[in-house]
Formats: C-alpha cells, structure tokens, sequence
C-alpha cells in the first residue's frame, strides 16, 4: 500500500499537467490514443522477456514514440488531421498488440496489461515511476513558457528561432513516457485517466493555466489517496476506484464549478431577473 500510494502520488503531479497542455491544444482524445499505442511495445517486450518490466517499458516508450512520429508524418505530408492519422494508428496499435501477446503462446491474462495491477508495484516500478515523474517535471520547468506560446501561436515561436515541431514532439515524448509509467498501475486502458480527467475537472474552476495546473494536481491526488482507502477497506481494484473518483470529481465540478458549469450558468441567467424585480 505504500509503495502503490507513492507511485499514483509521482503520477499524480507529472501526468495531470500534461493533460492540461492536451485540453489546451484541442488534443485530449489524442491522449487516449496514445495509451494505446504503446500496447505492441508492451507486448512485444512481453514475447522477448515475460513480464519483465524494463523490458516491457523501454517496448512502450519506443512504441508510442514510433507511432506518435509516424502520425505527425502522415500528418505533415498528407495534410490529414493529426488527430485523425493518430486515431488510425491507434486502431493498428491495440489490434497488433493482442495479436503479439496471443502469439507468446501461452495462457496469458491480459488484465495485468490492459488494466494495470497497483498494489503490485515493486521497487522495480516504483524507481521508474519515480524517475520519468521526476525527468517529466525538469522538462516542463524547462520548456514551460514554449509549450505556452506554441499552444497559443505557433508562428510567433517559430520567429523566436525555436523550432516548434520540436517542442511538440518533446511534448508528445512526455506525454508516452508517463503513460509507459502508468500502465504498470492504471494499465494500458486507463492510463490516461489520471493524466486527463483531473484536467478537464479543474476547466470548471479556473481561467488561469497556473490554477488548472494546480487544481489538477489537487483532484489527481486526492483521487489516489482515497482511490486507494477505498479498494483496501471495500477489497476492490484499485486502479479502476482511482478513476472512478477522478471521474465523480469531474461531474461533481462540470455541476458546481465556478467557471462554465450548470450553477455558473444558471446564476448568470438568474441575476438579470433579480435586477430587474
């Protein structure tokens, strides 16, 4: 319980505010694809070694980022919508992995993979989680203010003498670096849970990048920790009770929120009637 406590909290603060930059880019299905694409490096880790997991994270992370550059080259050369060439190879990438974990003939149970086992992260896994939230952080530090200007004007970033495809593919090797940490915990199917739930949540209650970032934050955290005290006491999984409340989370804020939600909406309709009488 520790070590799974300390591995959702490391993801809890690199991977929420990736999905903000993904909300902000118009990109948040992308990230769900993603998830998927790392699937036949899993698996073909998995035919080389077993569940080995370095030899199963460095398949995911050579995956994703294989994938990840092949759509933004169909992307580049064929002017077809990056999300739209990322959704194909999606497809490609769930249906060969399957395919390749079926080939290790064995009786395999793909629940492991597809929906992740947290309370059995080793050290093993926990210094890996550990290391990609750590390396994740000093990147956004670094490119901080670059991911902010090529959200908002690419040009502008390129007159600055920064290359912008550049930019945005180091973002997307963050974004396939956390969701190789996370299929270990939340498996390949809900990685991308804890990174994009918690963002849209906190749209609900902040304008500003730094309150999305850090509400964010906040709703990934306390959905770990009490994802987590609810599958001990009530003996559920634990990864699916961590995005579950990430998910209430977010309904409860698509209600109550103070920006763009039904209570928002529904006392700017009512003040006009209330100056009126």
């Amino acid at each position: 319980m520790r070590q799974a406590l300390v591995a959702s909290l490391a993801l809890s603060i690199a991977a929420p505010p990736l999905g903000v930059f993904l909300m902000m880019r118009g990109m948040s299905l992308i990230g769900d694809a993603m998830s998927h694409a790392i699937l036949p490096g899993i698996a073909l880790g998995f035919y080389m070694a077993g569940f080995s997991l370095p030899a199963m994270s460095i398949g995911g992370i050579l995956s994703g980022l294989i994938v990840a550059g092949m759509a933004g080259g169909v992307s580049q050369m064929t002017g077809h919508r990056e999300d739209s060439a990322m959704a194909s190879f999606f497809l490609m990438s769930l249906a060969g992995g399957v395919l390749l974990i079926s080939l290790g003939g064995k009786d395999v149970d793909l629940t492991h993979v597809l929906f992740g086992s947290l309370l059995a992260v080793d050290r093993t896994a926990l210094m890996l989680i550990l290391t990609i939230s750590s390396v994740t952080l000093l990147l956004l530090a670094v490119t901080f203010r670059a991911l902010i200007v090529e959200c908002l004007d690419p040009l502008f970033l390129r007159g600055q003498g920064v290359r912008s495809g550049l930019i945005h593919g180091l973002f997307l090797g963050m974004v396939v670096l956390n969701l190789t940490a996370g299929f270990q915990t939340l498996g390949t199917l809900m990685a991308v849970g804890l990174m994009m739930l918690p963002a849209t949540a906190a749209r609900f209650w902040s304008n500003r990048l730094e309150g999305l970032i850090g509400i964010a934050i906040l709703i990934a955290m306390l959905s770990s920790i009490f994802g987590l005290m609810i599958s001990y006491h009530l003996d559920l999984p634990s990864g699916p009770s961590i995005i579950l409340l990430a998910g209430l989370a977010y309904l409860l804020s698509a209600l109550l929120g103070r920006q763009h939600s039904l209570l928002s909406k529904w006392r700017k309709r009512a003040a006009p009637l209330d100056s009126t009488l």
